[in-house]
């Protein structure tokens, strides 16, 4: 699992789950954390950037079966990586499974998709400006 946004600095729930499978499961994070409407998007962008680089390698190295880019939906729709190079390169590289996660997906990850789900936020306590909270989202 490649993380996009989540911060190495927090913990999160899927680190704390991964611990169990240590021998075939692997969480690598890439983000600054939280992206607010002020944000400065230059430091998102560059820890964007070198995750999709890292995705990009074990990818090709074949070595997964699966292979999840979390929030990478956000990081596209925040214009942190572009979406034509990520679906030029999913379209020739089919060594894994590879899942999309996150937010408002755009409608050309879709097109491409053997599988798309949905779930939708109704009301979060983000959108008043809280932060994540032990024991509810990590």
């Amino acid at each position: 699992m490649v993380q996009f946004i989540k911060s190495p600095k927090w913990p999160s729930g899927e680190e704390k789950t991964a611990l169990n499978f240590r021998s075939f499961f692997k969480i690598k994070k890439f983000g600054e954390g939280f992206v607010l409407p002020k944000s400065d998007l230059r430091k998102h962008k560059e820890a964007a950037e070198k995750g999709w680089l890292y995705a990009k390698k074990e990818i090709e190295s074949g070595k997964w079966g699966l292979v999840i880019l979390d929030e990478i939906n956000v990081a596209v729709g925040l214009q942190l990586l572009k979406i034509t190079v990520i679906i030029n390169f999913l379209k020739k590289n089919k060594n894994s499974f590879t899942i999309l996660t996150g937010r408002n997906a755009p409608k050309e990850f879709i097109e491409i998709a053997d599988l798309a789900t949905e779930m939708k936020e109704i009301k979060h306590p983000y959108q008043r400006g809280i932060v994540a909270k032990k024991g509810a989202e990590y």
